[in-house]
């Protein structure tokens, strides 16, 4: 199986923002991001971003980003044209991925550039493998999981680190649970779509 098809080799994103949707007029102000390859982070993104707009108190005070942190930063352009070479082919992943989504074709699509991996959600994969846990979201799910955590959330970087980390404890409790390892992103696509009750059906047909 080829490394951009596994759900261990693939890029995990983060984005934090001036508001909730860029039809909004809402722009990308951090991007961070790991690539993982078979399983390991072997390399890191991050960088502020400039949007050419101020943001308000309750965003910095939520992502610790301030308007002076971002006059000095490149512009979302730059920025994000430095972010699609990094990129590359590779499968793309977020908690939350429809936030983060709407947020990544917005800014390329101002630059004209584009990206030929898939994406899917390590928030909806979440709810189908990690079904006790009391809540999804990324900081519930690192207890739950017991992953080690010492910075701070909403910091994109941070935020993309402890995804990757999820998501492999995902992918490890589907090979101890199921006897599946070597996971295709394609199967990854099917158990975030599929309903609960169906994953145990699901991964049992696929082990064979």
């Amino acid at each position: 199986m080829s490394n951009i098809s596994r759900a261990d080799s693939l890029v995990i994103l983060d984005f934090e923002t001036t508001g909730l949707s860029p039809n909004m007029g809402d722009r990308a102000i951090e991007i961070g991001a790991v690539r993982l390859v078979n399983g390991e982070i072997t390399e890191r993104f991050q960088e502020l971003m400039n949007p050419g707009q101020r943001v308000s108190a309750f965003i910095e005070d939520y992502t610790g980003i301030s308007n002076d942190m971002l006059v000095e930063a490149d512009s979302c352009e730059v920025v994000m044209a430095r972010f699609a070479d990094f990129m590359g082919d590779d499968n793309l992943i977020a908690h939350n991925a429809s936030f983060d989504k709407r947020f990544l074709d917005s800014e390329l699509e101002r630059i004209g550039r584009y990206y030929n991996g898939e994406f899917s959600c390590s928030l909806l994969l979440s709810r189908r493998i990690f079904q006790d846990a009391h809540s999804h979201k990324l900081g519930e799910l690192v207890r739950f999981a017991n992953i080690e955590s010492s910075g701070g959330f909403h910091r994109a970087l941070y935020d993309s680190e402890m995804t990757a980390k999820v998501w492999m404890k995902m992918l490890e409790d589907i090979g101890e649970r199921y006897g599946v390892f070597d996971i295709p992103f394609e199967l990854i696509k099917k158990l975030a779509k599929a309903p609960k009750k169906d994953i145990d059906k699901l991964l049992l047909s696929y082990a064979g």
